[in-house]
């Protein structure tokens, strides 16, 4: 199996030793950078396998360099964990609207580091080998699973791996109640750490992106969503 390379972006050098000598036992290959702006520069100059990110950083700050690495299609594919200290569920909210994989709260166990890590790369490489087949809902949208694509009136639409793999798993089961719960196991992936309610979030940033497709996904009071593949004009 060949070596996956982890870069760690976080300004304690204590955090960034003791991440690294876990990672290392278990042979993975440790990167850091100790600020934003240094982090951002190794994940494109680098590519490594995984980014573990804290939010909290000098001269650019962790949701910052997870926007731009989502947005650059060099290091768009590369999956991210945020590591925070922070209390606020907002911080991790918004990291995960912009594209962010996972995240981890601070202090956390080795264990549980080295674990995080190893359900996403796991979770990255089962999505990415799924079926290829592209569903065309109508000659205005079509979801191009070959390409990771969604195409709108023409136009390509930008979506995050999350965003688009929800996408897809509702459009595979069109007029189906999806729960909440099974979103999470059947288009996040059976390793997920990702909450349900985090699962709403994913929603309202896909049906912005979607802009006059959005009314496909219904929202079930009390259940999940439903994706309807006929609209009423």
């Amino acid at each position: 199996m060949t070596q996956k390379t982890i870069l760690v972006i976080e300004d304690e050098r204590d955090i960034v030793e003791l991440i690294r000598y876990n990672l290392e036992r278990e042979s993975f290959r440790v990167k850091a950078a100790y600020d934003g702006e240094a982090g951002l520069g190794s994940a494109q100059r680098d590519l490594p396998d995984l980014i573990l990110l804290d939010l909290m950083l000098p001269k650019l700050d962790g949701l910052e360099v997870c926007k731009r690495t989502k947005e650059n299609k060099r290091t768009s594919h590369i999956p991210i964990i945020m590591v925070t200290a922070k209390s606020e569920e907002s911080d991790v909210v918004v990291g995960l609207s912009l594209g962010a994989d996972d995240y981890i709260t601070k202090p956390f166990s080795p264990k549980v580091l080295v674990a995080r890590v190893r359900a996403v790369l796991r979770r990255v490489a089962f999505l990415e080998s799924g079926e290829q087949e592209a569903i065309k809902v109508n000659d205005d949208f079509i979801i191009d699973a070959s390409r990771f694509e969604v195409t709108v009136d023409g136009e390509s639409i930008r979506l995050t791996r999350t965003e688009f793999r929800l996408l897809k798993f509702m459009a595979e089961r069109p007029g189906r109640v999806l729960t909440r719960n099974q979103l999470l196991d059947g288009a996040i992936g059976f390793d997920a750490f990702i909450t349900d309610r985090n699962i709403d979030v994913h929603i309202a940033a896909l049906r912005k992106k979607l802009k006059k497709q959005a009314d496909r996904i219904l929202t079930i009071r009390g259940v999940g969503y439903r994706f309807e593949d006929q609209v009423n004009a």
